[in-house]
């Protein structure tokens, strides 16, 4: 089992640290021990459970998992991702919160990050007046970063095992496709992104307010995504508030969407969550780099 675990009825779900076949044990030695042996092992990041990510993303084949780790430490290098993570500053996040918003809420009832993005509130114009795409994408990798770093340690913590994928809300309430097809470079890199570079961190995905017009978008996406995460996505017309509320506790769960919760100065602003506990509480700490 790994560490850290104090919840008596954890199972951990197969392919993940205390749920291993034979096999799939002798998959993880040998990709930790091909990384080490070509000087490629990174110990801060390159622990168990992440070379597990990589290896249930391309079926436990070491050959093609390696290949991956390696494209995404080349990737790290040329996108800057150490460095974005020490300086990045997204001065303007209240003001892009109006036109597109993105953001971590709370958690789900599994334990999970809960992360919501509404499509459907963009307006394009005013967006790239404040921000471009280029600095979009850093705010998205830089909360990838901090997803890994610190929401998943916080979460792990709070419900007593790993808790290694987020829940995720698109809402597509009164998505316009002119204004889809305006962002769709940006949303292809940000889903490209998730899945090569940060794979196995999605654990559901709820597309809300889905309109009659968003089979045509779903084509565009669709074929950008790998099987399982397609697997993961559950695609919910205006009647969403239920199966919402069977994932999320309602006091979780921002009141635009059927919840309780209305964070003052807004949900969306909040950063509430076990990562950022309320004043006087103690915030949990990272995890320890594991050698």
């Amino acid at each position: 089992m790994p560490a850290g675990v104090t919840d008596p009825n954890y199972k951990p779900q197969p392919g993940r640290l205390g749920n291993l076949t034979v096999p799939q044990q002798h998959a993880l030695d040998e990709l930790r021990k091909k990384l080490q042996e070509e000087e490629a092992f990174v110990p801060e990041r390159m622990d168990d459970a992440t070379l597990l990510r990589f290896l249930r993303a391309r079926k436990f084949d070491v050959e093609k998992a390696k290949l991956m780790i390696a494209a995404c430490e080349q990737w790290r290098k040329d996108f800057g991702v150490d460095e974005l993570w020490k300086n990045f500053d997204f001065k303007e996040k209240e003001a892009v919160d109006k036109y597109y918003p993105q953001y971590y809420h709370k958690t789900d009832k599994d334990g999970r990050p809960l992360y919501v993005e509404r499509l459907g509130l963009l307006d394009i114009k005013a967006l790239y007046a404040i921000t471009t795409q280029e600095r979009q994408l850093q705010r998205l990798v830089y909360e990838y970063e901090k997803f890994l770093r610190e929401r998943l340690p916080a979460c792990s913590l709070a419900v007593g095992h790993p808790v290694e994928t987020s829940c995720t809300i698109l809402d597509l309430a009164n998505v316009s496709l002119s204004n889809f097809y305006r962002v769709k470079d940006y949303v292809m890199a940000a889903a490209s992104i998730g899945q090569d570079r940060y794979p196995e961190t999605m654990g559901r995905f709820y597309i809300i307010n889905a309109p009659w017009a968003f089979s045509t978008v779903w084509t565009f996406i669709k074929p950008w995504l790998d099987e399982a995460t397609v697997a993961k996505i559950d695609i919910i017309g205006s009647g969403y508030k239920d199966k919402l509320l069977a994932q999320i506790p309602a006091e979780n769960l921002p009141k635009e969407f059927g919840g309780t919760c209305q964070c003052a100065g807004g949900c969306s602003l909040s950063d509430a969550g076990p990562w950022n506990p309320p004043a006087g509480e103690a915030k949990a700490a990272p995890a320890e780099p594991k050698a």
